[in-house]
C-alpha cells in the first residue's frame, strides 16, 4: 500500500501539473483577446490553473521524494480548493437558476427580459463600468454586422444567439408608425437606433442577452467544477494515504510506533 499510494498520487499530480499549463495558457489568451466576449472566464481560468499548478507540484514532490511537509501543505491546500470549488458550484447554480428565453410567435429565435434573471446578475450587468467593457467587447466582435445582410425572410426563418437577439435589433413587438408612437411600448423600443455603433446596445434586452450567454457558459463551467471536484476528492483521499505512509518512513518505526518490542523478563523468570 505504501508504494502503491505514493506512485498513484505521483502520477496523478504529474498529469494535473501538465494539464494546468493549457488552462493557464487559455486564460492568458482570453485576457489578451479583443474578439471574444467571454473575458469574464479569464479570472477563474487563471486562478484554477495556478492553484492546480502549485498544488500538483507540492503533491508530486511530496509523494515521489517522501517529503512529509510538502504533502502536508498539499493536503491543506487541496482541502481549501475542494471547499472553494464546492462553494463556487453551489453559488453558480444559485445565480443561474433563473432566466431563459421567451418564445416569439412566428420566429425561430427567442427574446430575453432583464427582470427574469437573478438580482446578483442584474446588479452586476447594470454596473456602468462592467457594462461599458461588455459593450466594447460586443462592438469589437462585430456580432451585429453578421445580421446586416439579412432579409425580412431571414428574420422569420433563422435563429439568433442571445446577444444578437437582444443587442442587434429592437424587440419584435415594437412598431414605429405614427399611430404606434402614441401608444405605450417597451422602453427598449425608444432606445433603438439604426446607427451601427448604437443599435440596441443600451437596451435592457441587450443586457439580458449577455446574461443569457453568461448563464449558458456558467452552466458549462459548473459541470467542469463538479468533474474537478470528484477528481480532487479522489486524489485527496489517496494523498492522505501517502502522507501517512511518508510519516512512517521518516520515523524509526516503519510499521508504526505501537509495534511490539522486547520486554524485560520478570524477577521470578529464572526461578
Amino acid at each position: 500500500m505504501y508504494r502503491f499510494s505514493n506512485t498513484v498520487i505521483g502520477f496523478l499530480n504529474l498529469f494535473t501539473l501538465l494539464a494546468s499549463i493549457p488552462i493557464i495558457g487559455a486564460g492568458l489568451w482570453m485576457a489578451r483577446s479583443s474578439i471574444t466576449c467571454e473575458n469574464f472566464l479569464q479570472t477563474p481560468l487563471l486562478v484554477i490553473g495556478f492553484v492546480v499548478l502549485v498544488v500538483s507540484l507540492a503533491g508530486f514532490i511530496g509523494a515521489c521524494f517522501h517529503v512529509a511537509c510538502a504533502l502536508w501543505l498539499y493536503l491543506v491546500v487541496m482541502l481549501l480548493l475542494i471547499a472553494a470549488l464546492m462553494g463556487l458550484t453551489i453559488f453558480g447554480f444559485g445565480v443561474t437558476s433563473k432566466g431563459g428565453g421567451v418564445e416569439v410567435p412566428g420566429r425561430v429565435y427567442k427574446e430575453y427580459h432583464l427582470q427574469d434573471y437573478s438580482p446578483w446578475l442584474k446588479k452586476r450587468i447594470q454596473d456602468p463600468r462592467y457594462w461599458n467593457t461588455i459593450r466594447s467587447c460586443i462592438l469589437g466582435s462585430k456580432t451585429c454586422e453578421k445580421l446586416a445582410s439579412w432579409t425580412p425572410l431571414d428574420y422569420m426563418q433563422r435563429d439568433m444567439s442571445p446577444i444578437q437577439s437582444g443587442c442587434c435589433k429592437p424587440p419584435t413587438a415594437c412598431t414605429y408608425n405614427m399611430a404606434a408612437m402614441m401608444m405605450t411600448q417597451d422602453p427598449d423600443c425608444y432606445r433603438w437606433n439604426n446607427a451601427p455603433n448604437l443599435l440596441c446596445y443600451e437596451c435592457d434586452s441587450c443586457k439580458a442577452g449577455v446574461l443569457e450567454d453568461i448563464r449558458g457558459n456558467w452552466h458549462k463551467l459548473s459541470v467542469l467544477t463538479v468533474t474537478m471536484l470528484v477528481l480532487l476528492i479522489g486524489i485527496y483521499s489517496i494523498g492522505c494515504c501517502a502522507f501517512r505512509n511518508t510519516k512512517r518512513a521518516e520515523t524509526d518505526y516503519p510499521y508504526g510506533e505501537n509495534r511490539m518490542t522486547k520486554v524485560r523478563p520478570r524477577w521470578d523468570y529464572h526461578w
